[in-house]
């Protein structure tokens, strides 16, 4: 496995590329969250993070509880990537491997089926979460054998880079931008407001900022920003108010804490009328600042336009001519990203869009996964020479 620490000159070199994203003072009095590849596109984080003064502790590890897990849009990726033998898959966010042991299944069902002398495939899984990663591991190895799987922990917007630096281009590549079904459920991420927990929301264990720091350190304003921003909450000032006024009494330390905040700034019907928890918003937001999710998949898609570019004019890089990309979105703000990115690469004729618009669960797997509701799948087919 390749990790941002290793024994070798060569790893070390290679940590600066896929470790965690972090906060760079590079400009006095603001925050910018970078990527190892792109500068940032998005609003500044809380300038506070940038003095170096916050009093971090580490995130209390999971215990042994069983979590179920159901990979989303299943049968609508597989259509899409189409695999072959002996192809490369790419898993950016390998979760707990449900797409790449589908994946890996299906090019052995197709070997086995076409009578052809070669291999079924290889499969690189990328993740954050060591735990996760050794996991989904296993799991594809026990179709692919360990010698047929690498795996590279860490951001997922540095994997093009790495598969470039290995002269190993992908067939196809999927970016599950959904937290795996383990992450959520584990009260002691602090992912979600049904269960109490710390208030961390880190995939990376070891990554700087916690929830808990930007909820109590940032500023009034800085929050409604992030709010604004990231959670698209029209009710941003009152919810700030009340958690200015909650901290100043004591530090917000725990999910239900924070939920319990937002909820009592809302009225009581709001849940009746909406649908949704008054929490749902602000912990989105929460989440996507946390781990720098739009910057890192602005870096992953222009990653894949520079790699449609390359590909077409006969250049080296880590697609491989007609590679199949998918990228599976849960909210606006992704899908948005995802939409223009691949609209730009399909106008400059580098790709076609295999699925003509979106892919979204039916009622069936709505029913059997709730996860899967807000789920949007689009898919681009890079052109082959």
């Amino acid at each position: 496995m390749i990790d941002a620490a290793g024994p070798s000159s060569q790893d070390n070199s290679l940590q600066t590329r896929i470790k965690s994203t972090h906060c760079a003072p590079a400009i006095p009095g603001k925050i910018l969250w970078t990527t190892p590849h792109r500068p940032p596109r998005h609003t500044p984080v809380p300038s506070l993070l940038a003095s170096g003064h916050l009093n971090i502790s580490p995130m209390s590890q999971p215990g042994p509880a069983s979590f179920g897990h159901i990979p989303v849009l299943l049968t609508q990726v597989l259509a899409a990537l189409a695999p072959k033998p002996g192809e490369l898959y790419a898993d950016c966010t390998a979760g707990l491997g449900g797409h790449a042991v589908a994946v890996a299944r299906h090019q052995l069902l197709a070997l086995n089926q076409s009578g052809e002398v070669t291999t079924p495939g290889l499969c690189v899984l990328n993740d954050f979460d060591p735990g996760n990663l050794a996991r989904a591991a296993a799991a594809v190895s026990d179709v692919l054998t360990p010698a047929r799987v690498t795996q590279v922990r860490g951001n997922f917007a540095a994997l093009p880079a790495e598969l470039a630096r290995r002269g190993t281009p992908a067939n196809m590549v999927l970016a599950d931008l959904g937290f795996a079904s383990n992450q959520i459920d584990d009260p002691s991420r602090g992912m979600s407001f049904m269960r109490d927990g710390p208030l961390d929301m880190r995939l990376d264990p070891t990554g700087p900022i916690t929830a808990a720091d930007l909820v109590n350190r940032a500023s009034e304003q800085e929050l409604k920003q992030l709010l604004y921003d990231f959670g698209e909450e029209r009710d941003a000032p009152r919810i700030v108010r009340a958690i200015v006024a909650a901290r100043a009494q004591s530090r917000i330390t725990t999910t239900s804490q924070l939920a319990d905040v937002i909820r009592s700034a809302m009225p009581p019907s709001f849940k009746l009328v909406t649908g949704n928890d008054p929490a749902t918003r602000t912990f989105q937001a929460l989440r996507i600042a946390v781990n720098d999710e739009l910057g890192n998949l602005d870096a992953l898609l222009d990653t894949v336009a520079d790699g449609a570019k390359a590909a077409a004019s006969g250049s080296p890089t880590w697609l491989a001519p007609g590679a199949r990309v998918a990228i599976i979105s849960f909210h606006s703000l992704e899908d948005r990203s995802v939409k223009r990115a691949f609209a730009k690469i399909v106008k400059a004729e580098l790709a076609t869009d295999r699925r003509g618009d979106i892919s979204q669960a039916d009622d069936t797997e709505r029913h059997e996964n709730p996860r899967s509701r807000s789920a949007k799948l689009r898919v681009l087919t890079l052109a082959d020479r």
